[in-house]
């Protein structure tokens, strides 16, 4: 399992319009983002991200998890 880098809000949003997500329609005010996107079945992730720069550990692991990629999915796509 890789170790989590410090990362800015703009970059991990940055990274998943990339990888397909899209601005979720009405939602996240104010101080935070949502992208949402389809996966192959049907199911949908939501993601919502606090600006902030570095975005705190706890936060980054909760965008993973709603991102539904795996640890080190989610870290090779924050790298490229």
């Amino acid at each position: 399992m890789s170790k989590l880098p410090l990362v800015s809000s703009e970059k991990i949003i940055r990274s998943l319009l990339k990888a397909g997500f899209d601005y979720a329609p009405i939602k996240g005010k104010g101080s935070h983002t949502a992208l949402v996107r389809e996966g192959l079945y049907d199911e949908k992730f939501l993601v919502i991200i606090p600006k902030r720069n570095p975005v705190p550990k706890g936060t980054l692991i909760s965008i993973i998890k709603q991102s539904g990629y795996s640890r080190d999915e989610f870290i090779k796509l924050i790298s490229n």
